[in-house]
């Protein structure tokens, strides 16, 4: 760690900064330039395999084409239309008429390639062609045909035969003319999957990169030049931006036919769509290099200008640090600092002033410290001297005095002997500091006055400002009891409040009370509505604002009720809180 703190110095700070920043620098425009040039090279080569997708479809499109305008011709062909028409009145076609019509279906296949099959099936799925009597039923499945008739004539293609994964299967159904082309039957095509091989096999070897695959619209692989199996769901898979064939990873390119649904895809290899970027990165890499190096030197140039002044100036701060400050002396050619050094010379002149007054207030602080030693001394001597009047009265059988002398000590250690941080004390001790007032009271009083208080034992712990229930106290014995005619009571309740979680805090008396106006003006004046002050509102509105500063949201302050003739209740509610976790 004291080697790393060595050499964390201004000049290494600058060069590091200064370089980072320039790492970032070169960082980001070759990561900019290298992503729109990949880009730009990415959209070339994927424009040049959308236009070999557009050639591929368009020769798939004449195919499909050329074996539509034959099955056309099949199905308008007038011993097709004949036999059709002799089925639907009823009447049963001799073995004769389709061997007759099996020739002339067979002129037509010598004009395309690749065609395994031409069946011709009647309205109700019976075999016409071939010569066997299987009907259509078992060899295309019932939606098939449900599909054909709602095309209404036009060529379906289906794609791979379920019967037989070799063909490719298309099939429509026939009008006849003559029967205001009404539905009269079926005329399906079998064609080997070498019909659709327009893909050259040995383009690969002549320098083309690409490779292609047909599927059907079930997801069936017609035609395709992969030597390896594929797997078609990872082709048609949109969210795959490159494919795996052969060891070696491709671009897709997906390109479906309007006519058949079928989908043509068209693979090429990813490093010739990165052609080039190979040598871009190079180049970045190198002019960065470059880049950092003469950055490198420059910053260290720079560095160097900087901090020398400034070491020159710390060895001047370093000269002054025992004994009196003195001024530097340092000078240089740069500006920022000549002032940086002006401003220390004044500094050094400022602080010598400083050490003067410091110094003369550190003695003027002793002198007070001295005054308040000896001040403290005084309630000490207030303390024993109760003590010693306890002691006298006790020994001449004054147990009455004493015990008043006693509760006078208590009181005056109550509020005198007490630090700022012990403005917080427990319910009990605020209780015991109102009866031993109350003892005052009685010596006063003699029978004119007793109290009770009634306090649960669980509250007594609980925290609560000091001095703040003594002054309700006084107030019960100042305004109840003493204008009263015979003994009076007080009665001062502590328990759980109704409320969840609060204590409930109660002083009353048997006093005259109050009326509904006196009661007003005092509630006015306790919580501050009113700017005059009567003799009963003074400490219940110090009590009041006390309660206010201590739980601002959790209390509403003093309640007063009174009746006259009956007596005045003082009563206030606090939330529950230990002493100890109140001062954490």
């Amino acid at each position: 760690m004291l080697k790393l703190g060595k050499l964390n110095t201004l000049r290494n700070q600058i060069f590091l900064g200064f370089l980072t920043v320039m790492f970032i620098v070169l960082a980001t425009v070759g990561v900019v330039i290298f992503d729109q040039v990949s880009a730009v090279l990415r959209s070339n080569a994927e424009k040049h395999i959308q236009q070999t997708a557009v050639q591929a479809t368009g020769k798939l499109d004449a195919l499909l084409k050329q074996m539509d305008t034959l099955m056309a011709q099949i199905a308008t062909n007038a011993s097709t239309q004949w036999l059709l028409s002799q089925s639907m009145d009823g009447m049963q076609t001799t073995f004769q008429q389709r061997q007759a019509l099996q020739q002339e279906v067979r002129k037509f296949e010598a004009f395309a390639t690749g065609i395994r099959s031409i069946d011709l099936y009647t309205r109700d799925y019976q075999g016409l062609l071939p010569l066997d009597t299987i009907p259509l039923t078992s060899r295309m499945p019932q939606e098939w045909m449900e599909q054909v008739e709602r095309e209404k004539g036009r060529l379906v293609w289906f794609g791979i035969d379920p019967y037989n994964s070799d063909v490719v299967i298309a099939a429509r159904s026939i009008r006849l003319m003559d029967r205001s082309f009404s539905h009269g039957g079926y005329l399906t095509v079998r064609i080997d999957k070498s019909y659709f091989e327009f893909i050259d096999a040995k383009a690969g070897e002549s320098g083309t990169r690409e490779l292609m695959a047909l599927f059907d619209s079930g997801g069936h692989m017609i035609a395709s030049d992969f030597v390896a199996k594929v797997d078609a769901a990872e082709m048609f898979d949109q969210e795959q931006q490159t494919i795996q064939v052969e060891g070696k990873t491709y671009i897709p390119i997906r390109q479906e036919a309007a006519t058949t649904g079928w989908t043509l895809v068209i693979l090429t290899p990813s490093d010739y769509a990165v052609e080039g970027i190979s040598v871009l990165r190079t180049a970045i890499i190198v002019a960065g290099l470059i880049g950092g190096l003469l950055f490198l030197i420059m910053t260290f140039i720079l560095s160097t200008m900087i901090t020398r002044p400034i070491l020159n100036l710390i060895r001047a701060m370093r000269s002054s640090k025992m004994g009196t400050l003195q001024p530097s002396t340092v000078t240089t050619q740069t500006m920022e600092i000549n002032e940086l050094n002006n401003t220390y010379n004044q500094l050094v002149v400022h602080l010598n002033e400083l050490i003067e007054v410091v110094y003369e207030k550190e003695i003027t602080q002793s002198r007070t410290e001295l005054k308040a030693l000896q001040a403290q001394i005084n309630p000490h001597f207030l303390f024993n001297t109760l003590e010693a009047f306890y002691w006298s009265l006790d020994e001449k059988g004054e147990e009455e005095l004493a015990e008043i002398v006693v509760a006078m000590s208590g009181i005056f250690r109550y509020v005198i002997n007490r630090t700022d941080e012990e403005e917080w004390v427990t319910i009990g001790d605020e209780l015991d500091h109102a009866e031993r007032y109350l003892k005052i009271m009685k010596m006063r009083m003699l029978d004119r006055l007793t109290w009770h208080i009634d306090v649960d034992a669980a509250c007594r712990q609980t925290a609560i400002p000091k001095l703040l229930i003594q002054p309700l106290v006084e107030n019960a014995i100042l305004h109840g009891v003493e204008k009263r005619r015979g003994q009076g009571v007080v009665r001062l309740t502590v328990r759980r409040s109704a409320r969840e979680g609060f204590i409930y805090i109660a002083v009353k008396d048997d006093g005259p009370g109050m009326s509904d106006e006196q009661l007003k003006q005092l509630d006015e004046i306790v919580k501050g509505a009113s700017k005059t002050r009567g003799e009963n509102g003074i400490g219940m509105a110090n009590v009041q604002k006390r309660l206010q500063l201590s739980f601002p949201a959790e209390t509403a302050g003093l309640v007063i009720t009174s009746k006259s003739g009956e007596g005045t209740t003082v009563s206030f509610e606090i939330p529950i809180n230990r002493l100890g976790e109140r001062e954490q």
